[in-house]
């Protein structure tokens, strides 16, 4: 008894501790769900090769695996490879890991698996995040890289899509509580403005009889929609694509998923009157 106590427990801290993490963090976006759209995985393939493949590798996918996605050999040897590789290589890259870590403080993750590594995040999937944290930047003189990010405080990696996104303005406000040395708690709001150029102007406020909680609310500014959201369409496509190069056959096992459960129905039917007819004279 005493060690399921302990059990119990244990799992309520973990549940708690789970909770409070989420209830910390920035809020994720639903990205739009294109995992059956070709032509955007499409765009977010060349978007990958071109933006991401420099730094970040891809060594479970083989470019010639993007044929299932509507590309040609042809078309991937024109428009995706660089003059050395192959159709059926790795997408690797030539950077060594010793020399990211120098230039940017760590080694670059894979991203074969990174939209089912980042899965479940916050109740969101994978596609979520990648697609909240590529549209959550903003420029922070403050950093070695010049940017910042809302998902992920003080990230390593620099905005690598900013020429697509264009400049932007980002207004954050945030309402916490400071201990005070008479043990009492103190609310306050910080108003952070940050300009297109990453230079900010900070101003904070004693909040009085505040009966809120903490928030944090950023607020981004663009002087061109329509820039916007052309970003956004991209950024949703490469979402999608690396959500589909951490799983490629995920359609199929949908599917496949359906006639199992159909299957497993009409067997449990079955099962069921034969089980009757086997113990009807049974007493």
């Amino acid at each position: 008894m005493i060690m399921i106590k302990k059990l119990l427990g244990a799992i309520a801290l973990t549940l708690a501790s789970s909770v409070t993490l989420a209830a910390g963090g920035a809020p994720l976006d639903t990205a739009p769900n294109r995992i059956t759209d070709m032509a955007a995985l499409q765009n977010g393939a060349k978007l990958f090769v071109n933006y991401c493949l420099g730094c970040h590798s891809a060594n479970s996918m083989r470019y010639n695996k993007l044929t299932e996605i509507g590309l040609t050999d042809e078309m991937i040897q024109k428009n995706l490879l660089f003059t050395s590789d192959k159709v059926g290589d790795l997408m690797k890259i030539a950077m060594r890991p010793e020399d990211a870590k120098k230039w940017f403080g760590t080694t670059p993750p894979d991203l074969s698996v990174i939209a089912r590594a980042k899965s479940e995040t916050m109740g969101h999937s994978g596609v979520d995040y990648v697609y909240t944290l590529l549209r959550s930047y903003y420029r922070d003189t403050s950093k070695a890289s010049g940017w910042n990010n809302i998902v992920f405080p003080n990230i390593a990696m620099p905005n690598i899509l900013w020429q697509l996104q264009g400049p932007r303005s980002l207004e954050r406000t945030t309402v916490h509580s400071v201990e005070q040395a008479d043990g009492n708690l103190q609310w306050e709001r910080i108003v952070a403005s940050y300009d297109s150029q990453g230079f900010s102007v900070i101003k904070t406020d004693p909040l009085t009889d505040y009966a809120g909680s903490a928030l944090d609310k950023p607020v981004f500014s663009s002087p061109d929609r329509s820039t916007v959201a052309v970003f956004d369409n991209n950024v949703a496509d490469l979402a999608n694509f690396l959500g589909w190069m951490a799983e490629p056959v995920q359609l199929q096992r949908r599917t496949l998923g359906v006639w199992v459960l159909l299957f497993l129905g009409l067997f449990l039917l079955v099962a069921w009157r034969l089980n009757s007819a086997y113990w009807k004279h049974v007493k």
